[in-house]
């Protein structure tokens, strides 16, 4: 097994492609844009009440000290109350200010999540089979792709709204005050930004790389661990414990050098931002005492602090940029893969508009190849006609392509080359939903969903009553087991043996009672009284339908009207079974194989 870490290859993104790609879904929340923004914009104002209040404070303080008439107690304690004042108020109304900012942030960031959820869900369900098995969209690495994707995403939503956009408007308006104050103190604060900002951009084209390669590391990862626990029964029974072990840790080992690396890069760009940040603190101290000491007009000692708590705010989006820039650029590395899918309209499942009041069940495939996402061929230049009404069987080894034909007839992948009709009409041309509501389907081994054993038979038509659930339970011979027990149909499905979960998917067919039936192998997991039992049901509803069965039951094949044997992808053989058999070949050899390991003639001998 492959243990190297993939990399991203989904289209890149910069920073205007992630923001336009999540416009769609804030704007629906205006409201909550506009509260935030005024919450914004009053909470930067409250950020420069503390450098204004100082600046007058240390002014009225000196004069106060150096006034002719001599110090004044209750002229300091009329200044230090309005100080108290005022900054007690501002720090009231900041609190307030911030809690509702981020009330709103945090719920714009929930409800935005929530969109994007609901979002890629209904994008998956629309796709065709064909993108579930393409490489790299394997299920845990589909599901690091999208959860890591929702939650890199709300929380640049987050951060614009709550931390971002606060910041740069606090900068904004130090920087303002600062150029008001003087023009060459405003100056050397804004020359310190774009140096900064270069650093940063430097540092972004240096990690871009190794982000996208952790963000291959945990789709890995994930993807591992899946595979441990659907695999853990065969991992046990071999006692491959220590291998796997192994395997993960060479992938684990592989993430953490990546990730060491990235983060030493990441520190040494930030050490220099920080050490960029203090220099412009430093030319701010030296510049405004300098102006100070040579009596510049407007300039006090109380500028001198004045200045150098406004420069803290322009350079507050500095200190914080180490965060939010890690940050920001883990989205836009998850958005390339999340939004990869939602933006996937070539996987969007094909549908035509034909849907007739009824449908008889007459297949004609013609010259159809059919080839898988990994470059396998499964199909060469088939041809066959399934006629309406009856039974057609599809014998062959495994991998003789028999299911990947029924894929085909009930439109979960389209053919490389040929056609494929139903009742005359192109298969593409039909209405996906309203064909596949006219088809059931029973596989050898189907899934169960978390819920009671009614709502999984109901999953076959969800209008059913208990009635017909009950109904359906007893066509599938599996209504005295649920009564035996406590909760009966009311009992979790996932605690039914194999068989009898097997026997629940044949009741769904029994209460969908579709006018098509494929059966791929429907009894292999069951024991020799339930397959009697089974067959005994499908027997009856056969009446009437096109039937397609795949199996190597001898005794449900030789049961159809006419048979298909494929071999390797090509049709080798057809026509009846009797007149199959006798004309030798592999289906002889399939059946001959088959009443060998049943040992029929010891049955023979045994029943006689």
């Amino acid at each position: 097994m492959n243990t190297e870490i993939p990399t991203n290859t989904t289209k890149k993104m910069n920073i205007w492609d992630l923001l336009k790609n999540i416009l769609p879904y804030v704007l629906p929340y205006r409201w909550l844009i506009g509260v935030t923004l005024v919450l914004t914009f009053v909470g930067s104002l409250m950020a420069q009440v503390n450098a204004v209040v100082l600046d007058r404070a240390v002014d009225a303080i000196n004069a106060l000290i150096q006034q002719p008439e001599g110090f004044s107690w209750s002229q300091a304690a009329r200044i230090l109350t309005v100080i108290s004042i005022i900054l007690l108020g501002k720090e009231v109304i900041g609190a307030l200010v911030t809690f509702f900012q981020r009330y709103y942030g945090e719920r714009m960031r929930i409800l935005v999540s929530r969109d994007l959820s609901l979002r890629v869900v209904e994008r998956i369900l629309s796709f065709r089979m064909a993108f579930f098995t393409q490489e790299g969209n394997e299920t845990g690495k589909l599901q690091s792709r999208i959860d890591r994707g929702i939650m890199s995403l709300s929380n640049t939503v987050n951060n614009f709204f709550i931390e971002i956009l606060p910041l740069f408007t606090s900068a904004v308006l130090a920087l303002v005050l600062m150029f008001m104050a003087n023009v060459y103190v405003g100056l050397v604060a804004l020359a310190i930004v774009p140096i900064y900002f270069w650093v940063t951009y430097i540092q972004a084209n240096r990690m871009k790389g190794g982000r996208r390669s952790i963000f291959g590391g945990h789709q890995a990862v994930s993807q591992g661990i899946l595979n441990i626990l659907e695999s853990i029964t065969v991992i046990k029974s071999f006692n491959r414990e220590q291998i796997e072990a192994e395997r993960q840790a060479a992938i684990q080992t592989s993430m953490t050098d990546l990730q060491l690396n990235t983060r030493k890069q990441s520190y040494m760009f930030n050490g220099l931002k920080s050490f960029l940040e203090q220099i412009g603190t430093v030319l701010i101290i030296i510049l405004t005492a300098y102006l100070v000491l040579i009596d510049y007009p407007g300039m006090s000692i109380g500028k001198i602090m004045y200045h150098v708590m406004l420069f803290a705010n322009v350079s507050a989006p500095i200190r914080q940029l180490h965060r939010i820039y890690d940050d920001m650029n883990d989205a836009l590395i998850y958005a390339e893969g999340f939004f990869g899918i939602l933006d996937a309209q070539e996987e969007v499942e094909a549908t035509g508009t034909h849907h007739p009041s009824g449908v008889q069940g007459d297949f004609e495939l013609s010259g159809v190849d059919f080839t898988y996402s990994n470059g396998t061929q499964a199909l060469f230049d088939v041809s066959m006609h399934i006629p309406a009404g009856k039974i057609t069987a599809l014998v062959g080894l495994s991998g003789a392509g028999k299911s990947t034909i029924v894929n085909l007839l009930d439109k979960f992948y389209s053919p490389d080359k040929g056609s494929i009709k139903l009742d005359g009409v192109e298969l593409s041309q039909w209405d996906t939903q309203w064909l596949r509501d006219h088809v059931g389907l029973v596989l050898q081994k189907n899934h169960i969903f978390d819920g009671t054993i009614e709502e999984n038979i109901r999953y076959g038509n969800t209008q059913a009553t208990h009635e017909d659930v009950v109904r359906a339970a007893k066509q599938a011979y599996l209504y005295d087991q649920v009564m035996q027990l406590p909760q009966g149909f009311e009992t979790s499905a996932l605690q039914l043996s194999g068989g009898q979960q097997q026997r629940v998917a044949i009741a769904r067919m029994f209460i969908k009672n579709p006018p098509i039936i494929f059966l791929d192998e429907p009894t292999a997991s069951l024991d020799a009284i339930a397959t009697e039992q089974i067959k005994n049901s499908i027997d009856a509803i056969k009446a009437g339908r096109t039937v397609i069965i795949i199996s190597h039951n001898i005794g449900q094949i030789i049961d159809a009207d006419q048979i298909y044997v494929l071999q390797q992808g090509h049709v080798v053989q057809s026509g009846s079974p009797s007149e199959v058999y006798h004309q030798g070949g592999v289906y002889k050899e399939i059946f001959d194989a088959s009443a060998r390991s049943m040992n029929v003639d010891k049955i023979a001998n045994t029943i006689g």
